[in-house]
């Protein structure tokens, strides 16, 4: 792509408004910037799209999302779901309500009829929805926990899942085949309601998602008895969580929920953070703050749109709050949500816990100490929802829990997207349980490490900005499928996988069978002692990930080894930089 000409384009093209060119005028004399914004297509990939909102052809603004939606519109109207509309949500960033409207106007010109909420909601909400609805696609206007530059347009199938295979590719085509934005089709607000293609969505959702959530209760015993002592902090990060995540504690009788002032109220611009990530240490000191001043039993952490929940817990014994990596909560609301549903009414023959790839083998070894399947699935949570579809288009095989180590997991299948409101409701239903057994939550990790081994789980990334950064993260790929390893540290690869050629290769024998998933830009090592590593670009950020996993034989132990292999890992990074 010519960049300097289609930012000639741009300039002189009457299509795009005052305020657009007025901002690309303003990088007239930035050759770089205007290579940046101009040298490509914002990609639609596979999550749709997300970017640095802007004015140009590779930022996130009205006109792209409007191109994406043409695109979508286009499938959706070949693909003969044009009658059953399609459901919009948006999340606190800039930007969002503008977007959301954009796309609800263009599927409007389009004959196709917007569904969009009235104010912001968490993801799960609009998966939820998608069903409600009976409708043929989601929009979700969001960039989920990027920094507050970054917005983002996910799409959502009929199945309230991510789009996956072969929609995805189907839309994506859509999308690239609309070259000419003045061939893109919108409407005005007040034409589009008139026509009865925009209908504001709210409260009955709301009500509706509520009732689904509380089914998922299984020891309201638990909190009736202890509900009101148990102390519970959150914070919604200035996001889509505040709302729900009360509402649903409250009806269910917690009393003592203390939501962090400072991060309380929706705002884009994320004050109180540099990166609105449940991951990070930095979201969470007003929250351990406010713990300590109250002597609280949890704390908790929702991302801007509510998919992904960070948890402290109190370790009673020395005072100290503890972090649950999304490894270590998914795997203690597995055991809970699997051991007591076993307890209370017996498991299905034909159950399953779903993971990712790049999740805790500690999974692994819960699925085998209850006698239920496990399925290994790509990363994205999509794919955990494409395979509770095949369960139901089959009627073979029970899901009964998935989860993804970057802190996301759904209990239930009302949505098909990771459910942080769901999950803060069940990790606060677990305490109240096990607070009714004398013991906390921190007490409950110990068991779990007691009875399956002690797993440890971490992630080095590097970020790579810019076109130089993307042509290095693929040359990084590249050279670890040249030169494979045969070792890292103390750790022998015992199998090679490579998901983009779908081998697996057994370093032993030479033997090389086929991985069974989709073709993905991933290498994975399965080493000796249950050890493993995983190399993948991210989807959504300009990052390289290194993901691995240990098992040691105490806290200690299992520390040390993980701290080993990290430094190891790293050490390889920086021969590659």
């Amino acid at each position: 792509m010519d960049y300097q000409k289609v930012y000639q384009e741009w300039l002189g093209d009457s299509y795009f408004d005052e305020d657009t060119k007025a901002e690309l005028k303003g990088i007239a004399d930035d050759e770089n910037e205007i290579k940046e914004r101009f040298y490509k297509s914002l990609e639609f990939g596979t999550a749709g799209l997300r970017g640095v909102i802007g004015a140009g052809t590779n930022r996130l603004n009205i006109y792209t999302v409007r191109k994406a939606t043409q695109g979508l519109a286009n499938y959706i109207i070949k693909s003969g779901g044009k009658e059953r509309g399609v459901a919009i949500a948006y999340d606190s960033r800039r930007m969002s309500p503008e977007f959301a409207d954009e796309a609800a106007l263009c599927l409007a010109a389009n004959g196709i009829k917007a569904y969009v909420f009235d104010a912001l909601r968490p993801t799960p909400e609009l998966s939820f929805a998608v069903r409600k609805l009976n409708c043929i696609a989601g929009i979700n206007i969001t960039a989920s926990h990027n920094p507050p530059e970054y917005n983002g347009y996910k799409v959502y199938w009929e199945d309230g899942a991510q789009i996956t295979p072969p929609h995805d590719k189907g839309i994506m085509a859509e999308v690239e085949a609309v070259t000419d934005y003045n061939n893109v089709k919108t409407m005005s607000l007040a034409e589009a309601k008139e026509a009865g293609l925009y209908e504001v969505i709210g409260d009955a959702i709301d009500d509706a998602y509520m009732v689904e959530l509380k089914k998922q209760v299984i020891h309201q015993d638990a909190i009736d008895a202890v509900g009101k002592e148990l102390k519970i902090v959150y914070s919604p990060l200035h996001g889509t969580g505040n709302v729900p995540v009360r509402r649903v504690l409250k009806e269910l009788g917690f009393e003592n929920v203390y939501v962090v002032k400072e991060q309380e109220l929706p705002d884009g611009e994320f004050p109180t953070v540099s990166y609105p990530n449940p991951e990070s240490k930095e979201a969470f000191e007003l929250g351990l703050k406010l713990a300590k001043e109250v002597d609280a039993d949890l704390v908790l952490a929702t991302d801007p749109d509510a998919d992904r929940l960070g948890v402290y817990v109190k370790d009673s014994k020395s005072g100290e709050y503890k972090v649950l990596t999304g490894n270590m909560s998914g795997c203690l609301l597995a055991d809970y949500e699997i051991g007591q549903r076993k307890a209370a009414e017996g498991l299905p023959e034909d159950g399953y816990l779903i993971k990712t790839i790049v999740t805790s083998n500690m999974a692994d070894a819960i699925a085998k100490g209850y006698g239920v399947g496990l399925i290994e699935v790509l990363t994205g949570f999509k794919f955990i929802g494409q395979q509770i579809l095949g369960f139901e288009t089959s009627g073979k095989g029970n899901y009964l829990f998935g989860f993804e180590e970057s802190y996301g997991c759904l209990i239930g299948t009302h949505a098909r997207d990771k459910d942080a409101i769901v999950a803060t409701m069940a990790l606060c239903e677990a305490a109240a349980y096990y607070k009714t057994q004398g013991k906390t939550l921190w007490d409950a990790m110990i068991d779990m490490y007691e009875k399956y081994g002690y797993y440890k789980d971490d992630i080095q990334s590097i970020t790579l900005k810019g076109i130089e950064g993307l042509a290095k993260i693929q040359e990084i790929l590249e050279t670890l499928r040249k030169e494979p390893p045969t070792a890292f540290g103390e750790y022998k690869v015992l199998k090679a996988r490579d998901y983009k050629a779908d081998t697996i290769k057994d370093l032993a024998t030479g033997e090389i069978t086929a991985t069974g998933l989709p073709s993905s830009n991933v290498l994975y090592y399965d080493l000796n002692d249950d050890a493993w590593l995983c190399v993948r670009p991210s989807g959504t950020e300009p990052k390289v990930k290194f993901y691995y996993g240990i098992k040691g034989v105490s806290l200690e132990d299992a520390e040390e080894k993980s701290a080993k292999l990290g430094k190891e890992v790293l050490e390889m990074i920086d021969k590659m930089l």
